[in-house]
């Protein structure tokens, strides 16, 4: 067994323009301070890294490693959530997402693609440089809004999506392949992979590739009912990597799973701070350490009640806590009678 790094943070949350919120050298340094020993990095952060100058330069990666570094922490993983789910968007969405793409190509979805896979392409490349080994991200989606439908789908309409998806990450998935880094997709609602069925209909489609795998997130399983300690169980070769996020699922009378349009605080299911919710983080630390899970525990803070920066002051010794030092030996060994083929036949009576 091995025992998974951590305490981590996804910076995305905590960015700002004020310090320490408004530049690497300073946020890695907050971030040390509360007790993290990794950062994850979001890459459309511009006051974070130069995506695209990391990719093509590895004196300027090894600058962002020493930055990183110096603070006190290392980097886990680069995050490319936004740019990710810019690589399938159903036309319905299509102008609510026109904010994650660069200003001048404002409605023009194609143009969004085409830029956002060649995002995905330099993150492998920059991933490479920095000496990582998972990246994470979202797949995006053609699907979503024929998640519960009315008329029924047309049939055939699911596989042709998912045709199309994997034919837009296959090139992707080949050049994390060639970096030699995995790619974890947040299995999220309002992405087409979004629950375990979902992303083996995807691993499917990309003829399982070996890259493509899974940023452990149970607080999205929690909204969905779905049974976040099994999930683990059944996917656990495929997990890259792992946000720490917790949720809590109160249904009443009025409101259940679509929570009726209501905002954060007043939705049946909704994220909150560590401790703060139902998650059994006890039980999915165990399971990973069962599989062997030996990169980084990473902590997203999202919560609509709790401030964040206590969020973040809290999150680290409670990850730290939930961190499983793995045993070399088994807890009987001191009986032990050593290995001997003559003594085990004789044990079970054979001559």
């Amino acid at each position: 067994m091995k025992t998974i790094k951590g305490p981590a943070i996804f910076l995305a949350q905590f960015l700002g323009d004020q310090a320490p919120f408004n530049s690497l050298p300073s946020i890695a340094k907050w971030a040390a301070d509360l007790g993290y020993v990794g950062i994850q990095i979001p890459t459309w952060a511009p006051n974070m890294i130069d995506l695209e100058k990391a990719a093509n330069s590895k004196t300027y990666a090894d600058e962002i490693k020493g930055i990183v570094n110096e603070a006190g922490v290392q980097i886990t993983e680069l995050s490319t959530h936004l740019q990710g789910q810019l690589v399938a968007v159903h036309p319905t969405y299509a102008s609510m997402f026109d904010g994650f793409a660069p200003a001048n190509l404002a409605g023009k979805p194609k143009e969004q693609q085409e830029w956002a896979t060649n995002q995905l392409k330099m993150a492998a490349k920059a991933s490479q440089n920095l000496g990582l080994t998972a990246h994470v991200t979202f797949s995006g989606s053609l699907l979503w809004w024929f998640m519960y439908p009315w008329p029924q789908r047309p049939a055939g309409l699911v596989d042709t999506a998912f045709t199309e998806l994997a034919k837009r990450w296959k090139p992707i998935l080949d050049a994390f392949d060639e970096a030699g880094v995995n790619v974890g997709y947040e299995l999220h609602p309002g992405e087409d992979l979004f629950d375990g069925i979902t992303f083996e209909m995807f691993l499917e489609k990309v003829n399982n590739h070996p890259r493509a795998g899974i940023n452990y997130d149970p607080s999205h399983f929690v909204l969905q009912q779905l049974d976040y300690a099994q999930f683990i169980d059944f996917y656990h070769e495929r997990i890259y990597a792992f946000h720490v996020k917790d949720a809590e699922f109160n249904p009443t009378g009025k409101q259940g799973v679509y929570s009726g349009y209501q905002g954060w605080v007043n939705r049946a299911g909704r994220f909150r701070s560590l401790g703060d919710g139902q998650v059994d983080f006890g039980t999915i630390f165990s399971k990973l350490a069962q599989y062997d899970y030996d990169s980084w525990a990473v902590l997203e803070w999202e919560c609509a009640i709790k401030h964040p920066e206590q969020g973040a002051k809290e999150g680290a010794p409670f990850i730290e806590s939930h961190i499983i030092r793995v045993t070399e030996r088994a807890f009987d060994d001191f009986a032990g009678t050593g290995t001997d083929e003559a003594f085990n036949r004789k044990v079970i009576g054979i001559q």
